[in-house]
């Protein structure tokens, strides 16, 4: 007969979970402490701090929760708010519930393997690192979005542009005499030579109109340093009414360029002083990479325990399956994490890099299929980052001539240890330099 375990066995006594669905959340507390350790609460804020109320009366302090959609993150955000310890769980860890599965049965199992210790915490960055990553994330859509904005205006214009004035014509929004002239770009044809038809100013006009939103958000969206007070005195300061500007002409308006990729700012040397390192040094990493990668992982790399560890974290080790002594799979599993997909594109940029980086690269490629080269480089991209972070060590290429000649080096050791064990002795050419 099994032996039953016992309540001394029990590694967080007062733990709790909670269901979390999108319409109400399922709470459940241990049987002593509570004459109705089951409750039902819905969704909005005023039944979370009920719950949070209910959770500190029955003296719980961790909380495991369960990560459904997008529906934990203000459960997570007002449990923690309140002083509880919470654990954002993988719902695959909790998938085998015993007998008929539903919200009742999923909190209780849930707060069964949370009190047992069974149930691992999944990473989540610091409050500070949490608002930066959804700024930037915020600015990476507007940017996707105003490019296809600008996509839908040129085909508005190009539809039914003559093919040799396509692309010599920049719209300003504006159908009257004399305002497209300005925006040409190199020589064109004058301005009755090559008309737009009227559908096709009228569709720009629409597409820009639209993007407008779009790209002022976008705009705004670049964190600018703050400038330093003047020492002086401002005019309102001493009595001093200072006239209004008058609003400058259309002639004479600066002319309006779209926002750029990378922000206004000094954007290398504010992740350098946030990390403590200069991320941009490594090769591939470019500035907009580093804010990205910055924003997902943060500076601090404490919670993973060595750098194998981060990799796993980041999809980028392979998911080796054995059973059997047979390997069924090897691949490194799917994953949207933000900061693999940037390391994938750093490796990426790196095909034609005159860096040891880029000769590592094409090495790789010689030796396999581009998809896995580019997860390697990732996955060695990926360590220097931890490295950098953990160790505060600072990246020095050493270029791809002396990368090839350690290559070749340790060519040659191998092929001496071969010919030693085959019972030979290998030679140099004295012809070859």
């Amino acid at each position: 007969m099994a032996m039953r375990k016992r309540e001394d066995d029990e590694v967080y006594p007062n733990a709790a979970g909670i269901d979390v669905g999108a319409s109400s959340h399922w709470v459940a507390v241990p049987r002593t402490a509570d004459d109705q350790p089951v409750r039902e609460f819905g969704t909005m804020t005023g039944d979370l701090n009920a719950m949070a109320d209910w959770l500190l009366a029955c003296g719980v302090d961790t909380v495991a929760l369960e990560s459904t959609g997008i529906y934990w993150i203000p459960v997570y955000e007002v449990l923690e708010q309140r002083g509880l310890t919470v654990w954002l769980v993988d719902a695959r860890q909790m998938k085998y519930v015993p007998g008929s599965k539903s919200d009742v049965q999923d909190c209780q199992w849930l707060q069964k393997l949370m009190s047992l210790g069974l149930l691992r915490a999944a990473w989540r960055p610091a409050g500070e690192v949490c608002v930066i990553r959804a700024v930037v994330r915020q600015r990476e859509l507007l940017l996707t979005e105003q490019g296809s904005w600008i996509q839908r205006m040129q085909k508005a214009l190009g539809a039914d542009e003559p093919s040799a004035h396509r692309g010599t014509l920049r719209c300003h929004g504006r159908d009257r005499p004399g305002d497209h002239p300005r925006h040409r770009r190199g020589r064109t044809r004058p301005e009755s030579a090559c008309p737009f038809p009227p559908q096709s100013r009228q569709g720009a006009d629409r597409q820009l109109a639209r993007g407008a939103p779009v790209r002022a958000r976008a705009g705004a969206g670049d964190v600018r340093q703050p400038r330093p007070a003047h020492p002086r005195m401002r005019c309102e300061d001493r009595g001093v009414t200072r006239p209004a500007r008058p609003a400058p002409r259309p002639a004479d308006r600066p002319r309006q360029e779209a926002p750029e990729k990378h922000p206004r700012f000094d954007a290398r040397a504010a992740p350098a002083r946030w990390a403590g390192v200069d991320l941009t040094r490594i090769n591939g990493l470019s500035v907009a990479t580093v804010m990205t990668i910055l924003s997902e992982i943060g500076p601090d790399l404490s919670r993973f325990a060595s750098v194998k560890h981060f990799c796993s974290w980041l999809r980028l080790c392979p998911a080796t399956k054995i059973s059997g002594g047979k390997t069924l799979s090897s691949g490194t599993r799917p994953s949207a994490n933000r900061a693999r997909q940037a390391l994938k594109m750093a490796a990426m940029s790196l095909s034609r890099s005159d860096s040891a980086l880029g000769a590592f690269y094409r090495r790789l490629c010689a030796r396999m299929d581009k998809p896995r080269a580019n997860t390697a480089v990732a996955h060695k991209l990926a360590r220097m980052v931890y490295f950098m972070l953990t160790r505060g060590e600072t990246f020095l290429d050493q270029g791809q001539q002396r990368y090839e000649e350690q290559q070749r080096q340790r060519s040659i050791a191998a092929l001496r240890r071969r010919a030693s064990a085959l019972g030979f002795q290998l030679q140099p050419n004295a012809q070859t330099p």
